[in-house]
């Protein structure tokens, strides 16, 4: 039962985590677009530009905030398989772009780590989940 308690709670933590993470990054885009596409050197020419990333990373980014407390609130582990694959995700188009146009600069290479990492602890809390409701479910019978 402290096993189970122990990943919950850490499970918690890392959805917390996320969700202060793409809150940031959505309230900083919706408030500036421009500061949020500085990171990457890239200008925006005009006010499609300006609405597109506004929009995406921010209007977007809150919507997934939303949803991560909503399932942070009612389901823990639909909150986990979500992050394994919103973080994953990310990882992959990373390499895509390695593989197809080369390597990352360090901005890249920098949010490939950190999106890899969150990946792959998504992953060890579900599997942890899982092998402790296999445990219970054996021990009841």
């Amino acid at each position: 039962m402290n096993a189970q308690k122990i990943i919950k709670t850490s499970s918690q933590v890392y959805i917390v985590f996320s969700i202060l993470s793409l809150s940031y990054v959505s309230i900083s885009s919706i408030w500036n677009p421009q500061a949020t596409m500085d990171l990457v050197s890239i200008q925006l020419p005009n006010t499609d530009a300006i609405s597109s990333i506004r929009g995406i990373y921010g209007g977007v980014g809150l919507l997934i905030t939303f949803l991560l407390i909503y399932l942070l609130l009612n389901d823990i582990w639909k909150a986990l398989f979500f992050l394994l694959l919103f973080w994953t995700a990310y990882s992959i188009s990373r390499l895509i772009t390695i593989w197809v146009d080369g390597p990352l600069g360090s901005f890249g290479s920098q949010w490939l780590i950190i999106e890899s990492i969150f990946g792959i602890l998504a992953l060890v809390l579900l599997l942890l989940h899982a092998r402790i409701k296999k445990e219970t479910s054996v021990s009841q019978q």
